[in-house]
């Protein structure tokens, strides 16, 4: 069946964040586009859309998430907008999604992985996380994060830091933290590696689920688009998202729980490594695991089942 593909007339709307970050991700997406099926740039439009997660007159920039309410925070709105056919597909940062969508929508296209680690970020000349005093404060809103700094460093101060990339570099240069961290991913889309003081190996600091990724969103009933995003999946990309999401997915993961995981195909096989802390870093369970790539969801299941049965009662609860 032939499709009749998007024009400048009837582009194609792509819906996403605005913030610098989630516009380079939409700039990406289109360009992915435009090259594979050869259609001019202005046969797509991209729709910037605002969501809770962003709304800066409804959340005060320095509470935790965790108290926002984080299903959906960054998603909800854009989704509603594809179900009312605002737009036809959306760009989404993958650490960000739940591990379920609404009903009508799929997620199953993969652009390929960027750098998966953690970024070090530092204006006073600190070079890496080993080289911070004792004391220093830490910028971040991330819990995963938190968690993993205070396991490994429970001297340090950690202050909530949230705002996207330009925000928490400018709060460095005001001196409101000694350092944080960034995705190594959004600084390379944003052509901001330099920013990085270094980048973290996941030996040092098992990253996000997820991280690194980019996920596009459509309304299930749309084959024209269905057949269009299939020319830009990413295979491997899904491959270990699998694992990573089945992982988060079984541990009913959220903004709340402090989970981290990463998913590597090695030879045939899916590597997976995964670990959930206690939020204020005071214990860490960690699980490691290889399955054939066709079992990778089955091994994040089964990592997520092997963690919960050692985990104690309240494991994820603030004290």
């Amino acid at each position: 069946m032939t499709h009749v593909y998007p024009t400048p007339d009837q582009p194609l709307k792509i819906g996403t964040r605005g913030s610098p970050l989630a516009l380079a991700q939409a700039y990406e997406t289109r360009a992915r586009l435009m090259a594979a099926f050869e259609l001019p740039e202005q046969a797509f439009e991209i729709v910037p859309i605002k969501t809770t997660g962003d709304d800066r007159s409804m959340i005060d920039a320095d509470r935790p998430l965790k108290e926002i309410g984080n299903k959906g925070l960054f998603t909800k709105e854009i989704e509603e907008a594809m179900l009312a056919g605002r737009i036809d597909i959306a760009v989404h940062s993958m650490k960000d999604m739940p591990t379920e969508q609404p009903d009508g929508l799929v997620l199953n296209c993969y652009l390929p992985r960027e750098d998966v680690r953690d970024a070090f970020v530092s204006r006073r000349g600190v070079a890496s996380l080993a080289d911070l005093p004792a004391g220093a404060v830490v910028g971040t809103s991330s819990l995963r994060r938190r968690a993993q700094l205070l396991n490994r460093r429970p001297d340090l101060n950690v202050v909530e830091f949230r705002g996207n990339v330009q925000t928490r570099l400018s709060k460095l240069d005001n001196g409101v933290a000694d350092c944080t961290f960034l995705a190594m991913a959004g600084l390379n889309r944003l052509n901001m590696s330099d920013v990085a003081s270094s980048a973290i190996a996941p030996e040092d600091m098992l990253p996000a689920i997820a991280q690194g990724a980019i996920g596009i969103e459509w309304r299930s009933a749309d084959d024209r688009t269905a057949e269009m995003l299939a020319r830009l999946h990413d295979t491997p990309t899904d491959q270990r998202l699998a694992a990573e999401r089945a992982f988060l997915a079984g541990l009913d993961g959220s903004c709340e729980t402090p989970i981290a995981g990463l998913a590597v195909i090695e030879g045939g096989e899916i590597w997976l490594r995964g670990e959930i802390l206690r939020p204020d870093g005071s214990e860490r369970l960690f699980d490691e695991g290889r399955a054939p790539l066709a079992d990778a969801a089955l091994l994040g299941q089964d990592m997520a089942a092997r963690l919960r049965a050692r985990a104690p009662a309240g494991f994820f609860d603030w004290h």
